[in-house]
């Protein structure tokens, strides 16, 4: 794996907005971009944040040093001008070798962007805080290799990555959703929970009305619970970015 700059004279981190959290959160905690960037422990000088859903331009990926797409309350399946545009950048940017870690919609966005194919989980929503299970594909993997065989993480989506793109491979699951972690390129992961949320935002998730339809499996999952492994994950992700181990 090539080496890269230390992070005092690298180029930025992006973070790739999709969407934002829900009202009652932002005035206070901030949206994806800010919880993202604390969970990498970067200050915002070394982030650049472009907000595909409202029109921005993505930069050239040889001039940052990794980028991170965030969760959204679009559908993959909607095929948004802004969504199809995005995903033709992740392809670029695949290619490139450019470090890159999709969380819920960005993950469903990369596997389309590949040829998976993104749908409604059978099943309906997954949310609440849930327990994954690191699979035997994680050995040896860059970012998954140090996740423990079980950790808690927070979940909430209603799409699913239900076939995985040509040379993809599953690095871990929940009984609801058999593709939580997917390494889709050497330096191109993704994944269906949210490293970035608190406990605290789980909670304002799991309270926020739904119409959708949950099996009991699904609806049973409804809890708050402290998941540290998140942070530890974009801990790793920054670590690969900047300096290829």
């Amino acid at each position: 794996m090539s080496s890269r700059p230390p992070s005092d004279s690298a180029r930025p981190m992006l973070v790739i907005q999709t969407g934002n959290t829900l009202p009652v959160l932002r005035g206070r905690h901030g949206d994806f971009p800010d919880w993202i960037r604390h969970g990498l422990g970067l200050r915002r000088d070394e982030v650049e944040v472009v907000r595909v859903h409202e029109g921005g331009t993505l930069p050239d990926p040889r001039t940052v040093a990794g980028a991170l797409v965030t969760g959204s309350g679009a559908m993959v399946t909607e095929r948004l001008d802004w969504s199809e545009a995005t995903a033709a950048w992740l392809r670029d940017a695949v290619a490139a070798g450019l470090p890159l870690l999709g969380i819920c919609y960005g993950h469903q966005l990369l596997a389309h962007a590949l040829g998976g194919r993104v749908a409604d989980h059978p099943d309906g929503r997954e949310v609440g805080t849930i327990e994954v299970e690191r699979l035997a594909a994680a050995d040896g993997d860059a970012l998954f290799d140090a996740a423990p065989a079980r950790f808690r993480a927070h979940a909430t989506h209603e799409q699913s990555v239900l076939e995985l793109p040509p040379g993809a491979v599953a690095l871990a699951s929940s009984a609801h959703d058999g593709n939580q972690a997917v390494r889709f390129a050497p330096l191109a992961w993704g994944v269906q929970f949210h490293p970035e949320f608190s406990a605290g935002v789980m909670r304002a998730y799991i309270q926020r009305p739904s119409k959708v339809n949950c099996t009991r499996s699904c609806c049973a999952i409804r809890e708050a619970r402290p998941a540290p492994f998140g942070r530890r994950l974009l801990k790793r992700f920054r670590a690969i970015a900047y300096t290829g181990r």
